[in-house]
C-alpha cells in the first residue's frame, strides 16, 4: 500500500521514528542502522512496508531498499515474525544476514534479540532453498546459464545477494566475470563493485 514516505522526522525513540507528511505524522518502526541516517528536523526517506493483523496497523520503515528487502525476505520465513525481521536487522546489516545465510553461521544469526538456534536453522534452510529454487527457475527461463550457478562459490555468492533483493539475472552478468575460486566475501564485494553500488 505504501510503498515509501519522505517528510520531516519530528519525533524518534528507540525503534521508532515519525515522519511527517502533508501534515500527517507516520509512525515508522525501524532498525538503529535506519536510526542513525535519520535526525529530527530534517527531510527523510524511509521505505516502507505496511504489516496489516486483525488488531493493528503497522508500517515499518528503512532508510534502503536493500534493508526493506531484507525484512521482507526475512518475514518469508515460517515463525519470523515482523518485530523478529525487525529484531535480527538491528542486530545485523543485511550484508552480514546474507553471508550468515550464504555460510550457514547460526551463531551470527542468533545474535539478534528473541532469535534461538532453531529458528535461526530454519531461516538458513527456508532462504536457501528458495533462492535455490529462484535460481533453477531462471536457468529454465534462459534468463541465465547454468554455468553461473555450477562452480566454486558462485552459487553461495548469488544466494547471499538474493537476501539484498538482487536476482540472480540482475547479478549473473558481472559474477561470471570473476573467478569462481575466489572466497564467498570477495565474490560479494566484486559483484556489488561492478553493478556500481
Amino acid at each position: 500500500m505504501y510503498y515509501s514516505l519522505r517528510g520531516e522526522v519530528v519525533h524518534m525513540s528507540a525503534g521508532v521514528a515519525v515522519i511527517e507528511c502533508g501534515g500527517v505524522g507516520y509512525k515508522c518502526l525501524t532498525t538503529i542502522n535506519t536510526q542513525k541516517n535519520l535526525n529530527i528536523g530534517s527531510e527523510a526517506k524511509l521505505y516502507t512496508h505496511l504489516n496489516v493483523r486483525e488488531d493493528a496497523m503497522e508500517l515499518f520503515g528503512f532508510s534502503t531498499q536493500e534493508e526493506l528487502s531484507a525484512f521482507r525476505t526475512l518475514i518469508s520465513v515460517s515463525g519470523v515474525g515482523p518485530k523478529v525481521g525487525l529484531a535480527i536487522l538491528t542486530a545485523l546489516s543485511p550484508q552480514q544476514i546474507s553471508m550468515a545465510v550464504a555460510t550457514e553461521d547460526v551463531k551470527t544469526i542468533t545474535l539478534a534479540q528473541g532469535v534461538g538456534k532453531k529458528l535461526a536453522q530454519r531461516i538458513i534452510l527456508e532462504l536457501k532453498d528458495k533462492f535455490k529454487l529462484d535460481a533453477q527457475q531462471e536457468i529454465k527461463s534462459g534468463k541465465v546459464s547454468a554455468q553461473t550457478y555450477s562452480s566454486g562459490n558462485v552459487p553461495k555468492a548469488v544466494e547471499a545477494l538474493s537476501v539484498l533483493g538482487y536476482s540472480a539475472a540482475d547479478v549473473s552478468p558481472f559474477i561470471s566475470t570473476l573467478d569462481p575460486s575466489l572466497p564467498v566475501e570477495q565474490l560479494i564485494g566484486e559483484t556489488l563493485k561492478l553493478m556500481g553500488r
